[in-house]
C-alpha cells in the first residue's frame, strides 16, 4: 500500500446511525496517531501490530465518551506481552480533538514469529472511566479469548453491557512515495442502540455470564442485526484503512439500503499527559531517604515516561515532601 500525502479524513472518527435499523456506529481512520504511538519506541512488528489494534478500538470506543473524561483500555497477561495500555482523553471543549495515547511492555526473548495475538497468554481484558473528581470510575474486565482483541472488546460488550457490538478492523505497515513505511489502520464498529447501558450511563457494571452478540437481540431487532452483519461482512481491508475511500463513501457503499446518517467527525491526535510537575507530585510522598535510594551515581533523580518516552532528570533535593525551599 503507497500514500503520498495526509488525507482529510486520517486520525478522525465519524460517527453514524443506521436509520432502518436502530443500529449506531463509528468509522475510525489512524496514521499520526500511530506514528506518535510507536516512534518513541522500538517494537518488534508482532507487538506494533498489537498496539495499532488497540489504538484503534481505543478511538472507536472512546469517541462516546463526555468531555474531559478519560477512557483506558487494558490488556494483562501471562504471555510474553505483558500488558497493552491506552488511553483517551475526551476532547476539553467541542471541536477540539481527543487525545490518544499507548505503550506495551513485554518481553523480547519470548516473542516469536507467530501471529501477534498469540504472543498473549492468559489474562483479561479491562475497559475503565474516569469521569473526573468527585465520581466512582467505570470499570469492567473480560478473559483473553477469541483470537484477536477486537474479539475481546466484542465479548465485554456482550457479557458487562448486554450491548450487542461488532468490529471490522484492519491495520498494517503502509509506504510512502520514496519508500519511507509507517503503521495506518482503519475500522468500523456497530452497536445496536441501547435501551438503557451502565456503559452510556457511566455507571457500574456487573457481569452478566458467557453471552454473544446474538443471545441480545431477537425479532425485528435481531433481523436488522442479522442483515447489517452480513452487509459489514463484505467489506475489504483497503475500505477500512481508507488511502482512497472516504469513510461516507464506504458508509454508502455498505449501507445505503439502511439510511446511514453521519455526524460530526471527531479529530483525535497522539497526545501524552506526563510533565515535570506530574513528576514532582508523584515523588512528592517520599521522604528524603527514599528520594536518596532512587538517587544515581550521577546525584540525578530521573524518571521516562513509558508513553510518550519523555526523559526527566531532576535534583533530588528539590523532589520529596522534605525538598528544601528555593
Amino acid at each position: 500500500m503507497t500514500l503520498g500525502t495526509k488525507l482529510a479524513w486520517d486520525d478522525t472518527v465519524l460517527p453514524f446511525q443506521l436509520d432502518a435499523s436502530d443500529i449506531r456506529g463509528r468509522v475510525a481512520r489512524l496514521d499520526g496517531v500511530l506514528s506518535g504511538i510507536l516512534k518513541q519506541h522500538n517494537y518488534p512488528p508482532q507487538v506494533e501490530a498489537l498496539i495499532a489494534e488497540m489504538a484503534l478500538l481505543t478511538a472507536l470506543i472512546g469517541q462516546t465518551i463526555k468531555l474531559r473524561w478519560k477512557l483506558s483500555l487494558q490488556v494483562q497477561t501471562k504471555g510474553a506481552v505483558r500488558m497493552i495500555a491506552t488511553d483517551y482523553y475526551g476532547p476539553e471543549k467541542e471541536g477540539d480533538p481527543a487525545r490518544i495515547r499507548a505503550y506495551a511492555s513485554f518481553d523480547r526473548t519470548r516473542i516469536t514469529d507467530a501471529a501477534p495475538f498469540s504472543q498473549l497468554g492468559e489474562g483479561y481484558f479491562a475497559i475503565m472511566i474516569d469521569q473526573g473528581k468527585g465520581t466512582t470510575p467505570y470499570q469492567g474486565i473480560t478473559p483473553i479469548a477469541g483470537g484477536s482483541l477486537a474479539t475481546c472488546a466484542e465479548a465485554y460488550f456482550a457479557q458487562s453491557e448486554q450491548l450487542p457490538t461488532r468490529f471490522s478492523l484492519s491495520f498494517g505497515r503502509s509506504t510512502e512515495r520514496g519508500g519511507a513505511e509507517h503503521w495506518r489502520a482503519g475500522g468500523i464498529m456497530i452497536q445496536h442502540m441501547p435501551k438503557a447501558s451502565p456503559f452510556a450511563q457511566g455507571g457500574a457494571t456487573g457481569d452478566a455470564g458467557l453471552l454473544h452478540a446474538r443471545d441480545l437481540v431477537d425479532g425485528d431487532d435481531g433481523e436488522n442485526w442479522n442483515r447489517v452483519n452480513i452487509l459489514l461482512d463484505t467489506v475489504e481491508a483497503l475500505e477500512l484503512i481508507g488511502p482512497s475511500v472516504p469513510p461516507t463513501d464506504l458508509l454508502v457503499r455498505l449501507f445505503h439500503e439502511e439510511r446511514p446518517r453521519v455526524f460530526d467527525a471527531q479529530p483525535v491526535r497522539f497526545g501524552c499527559t506526563c510533565s515535570e510537575d506530574r513528576v514532582r507530585q508523584s515523588l512528592s510522598i517520599y521522604s528524603a531517604k527514599d528520594i536518596s535510594k532512587m538517587t544515581t551515581e550521577d546525584g540525578r533523580v530521573t524518571a521516562d515516561c513509558q508513553f510518550c518516552g519523555a526523559h526527566y532528570d531532576l535534583d533530588p533535593t528539590t523532589v520529596g515532601f522534605e525538598a528544601k525551599d528555593d
